[in-house]
């Protein structure tokens, strides 16, 4: 765990969040790992009220478990969650992609492009860090290029532990060429407006972590719920 680094523009108590927030999501701190206010305040170089105050805040986004006698413990991944995650997901989206076969311009099209060859790089040298954050760009794209930048958002606040399962997927170096060709044929029904088709495609598409689920609770037991897995 690196320290914050110093920038003016942005409260401690935010960056300390943040930076606690991107550690769990991206599985740098695992599903079960005890954490302390004084410890992380110290690997942080920050006072322990920005860290208090940013554990609060995870524990409400079920990122923490806080539990007064014993610690503060990163959450497992739930699998209810995460499934209703990707219901929320799956029925908002397939509206967004309906919508850009109507709305998107040259330049969004452009953009989804980009991230595609961007991701035919990462995914040649092995990059899954680097994979997911094209991943995530990917979508985030097709609502900002459709005028729902609030919805993306709205969205984010309750992805954390179906973010977690796709993250853990492309670390375990499951079929990434999946992953990119479902982009590629999103892009192309997009491109060509076949709102039917692409439907299809984005509700295959995000079942696909989901699909996958009991390799990763093979191989990884111990990221998730013991009592719901």
């Amino acid at each position: 765990m690196q320290s914050i680094p110093n920038r003016s523009n942005r409260s401690t108590g935010e960056l300390t969040y943040e930076t606690l927030k991107r550690l769990i999501l991206n599985l740098e701190l695992k599903p079960g790992t005890k954490l302390s206010e004084k410890e992380v305040a110290e690997k942080l170089q920050v006072s322990r009220t920005p860290v208090r105050e940013a554990f609060l805040k995870l524990s409400q986004e079920e990122l923490l478990e806080i539990y007064p006698q014993s610690g503060t413990f990163v959450s497992f991944i739930d699998l209810e969650h995460v499934e209703e995650a990707r219901f929320v997901r799956e029925n908002i989206e397939r509206a967004i992609v309906r919508e850009a076969c109507k709305e998107f311009s040259e330049d969004y099209l452009f953009q989804l492009e980009t991230n595609i060859a961007t991701q035919d790089l990462s995914s040649n040298k092995g990059n899954y860090s680097r994979m997911y954050q094209l991943d995530d760009e990917f979508h985030r794209l097709l609502f900002y290029g459709c005028g729902k930048v609030r919805s993306w958002n709205m969205l984010q606040q309750m992805n954390s532990h179906f973010n977690r399962l796709r993250i853990l997927r492309l670390s375990s170096s499951l079929d990434w060429d999946i992953i990119i060709s479902q982009h590629k044929e999103i892009f192309n029904l997009i491109k060509n407006k076949e709102s039917d088709k692409v439907e299809q495609v984005i509700i295959k598409h995000l079942r696909l972590a989901v699909f996958e689920k009991e390799i990763l609770i093979e191989r990884y037991p111990e990221y998730f719920n013991p009592q719901k897995s």
